[in-house]
């Protein structure tokens, strides 16, 4: 039986990472638009417009081929994700979010307006103030 030779993506993942994306459990090649998806065995599946997808991969290709993904994904892609997301959280809001957060904010100035002071009814030796008894001499 003939099998694809994935050696080609191999060295792609290791030398040309950024032409590669994880979306939905597929790792993506941007410039072939080549999908593929690996099952919890390693084993790939791809996903093409073309005849690559009618070839298999050879098991121990297959194996190498997981093990340099996996390499890709902790090297390259987990940092990629992680600055992804520290990024989204200074994104300007949209008009919705706006909106909320200004609701929010005046309904904090309200409540914190209306809170009355408390003060403790007996002070106790340690809140109680302390005075001096000094005595002026007598003119």
């Amino acid at each position: 039986m003939a099998y694809l030779d994935v050696s080609p993506m191999i060295t792609a993942l290791r030398t040309q990472s950024s032409d590669f994306e994880l979306s939905r459990g597929w790792l993506k090649h941007a410039p072939s638009r080549h999908r593929f998806r690996f099952d919890k065995y390693g084993n790939v599946t791809i996903d093409a417009h073309c005849d690559c997808a009618s070839l298999s991969v050879a098991p121990e290709q297959s194996r190498e081929l997981w093990q340099e993904f996996q390499v890709w994904r902790e090297v390259y892609w987990r940092p990629v994700e992680i600055n992804r997301e520290f990024a989204s959280h200074f994104q300007a809001p949209n008009a919705f979010q706006r909106i909320l957060r200004r609701i929010n904010l005046a309904w904090r100035r309200t409540t914190r307006d209306r809170t009355p002071e408390t003060t403790p009814a007996t002070p106790n030796a340690e809140t109680a103030p302390t005075r001096s008894k000094t005595f002026a001499p007598a003119e």
